[in-house]
């Protein structure tokens, strides 16, 4: 039971596809056909061309918005920051404030007993 010697007894295998004489004969299209669409093709890639370059502008426009609502936002968020530092330090201090009072009272009233 040889796999090869049972492949050449089947004989060679039938091609289902087109030959190479077939491709040689194919329909080819004359040199002015084939200028006419290279012509299509750089008026195709002109129109295309244009078109990223259009979208290239929107896209750098918007991006521009963008950046000035982040620059002019960043302003706004560090004055934020600022305020935020301030009360953090007003609250630390009324914090420490509060926590003395209150051992100086537990202190006083420790002692009171």
């Amino acid at each position: 039971m040889n796999p090869i010697a049972m492949a050449r007894a089947r004989g060679p295998a039938q091609n289902s596809g087109p030959t190479i004489q077939d491709y040689l004969n194919r329909p080819r299209p004359t040199w002015e056909e084939v200028k006419e669409q290279l012509e299509k093709k750089k008026k195709g890639s002109r129109a295309l061309a244009e078109f990223e370059e259009k979208m290239n502008e929107n896209w750098k426009k918007e991006l521009e918005k963008h950046r000035e609502k982040l620059l002019g936002g960043n302003e706004s968020s560090s004055k934020k920051k600022e305020k935020k530092k301030k009360e953090k330090k007003k609250s630390n201090r009324v914090s420490k404030i509060f926590s003395l009072l209150c051992f100086f009272a537990l202190g006083l009233f420790v002692v009171v007993i």
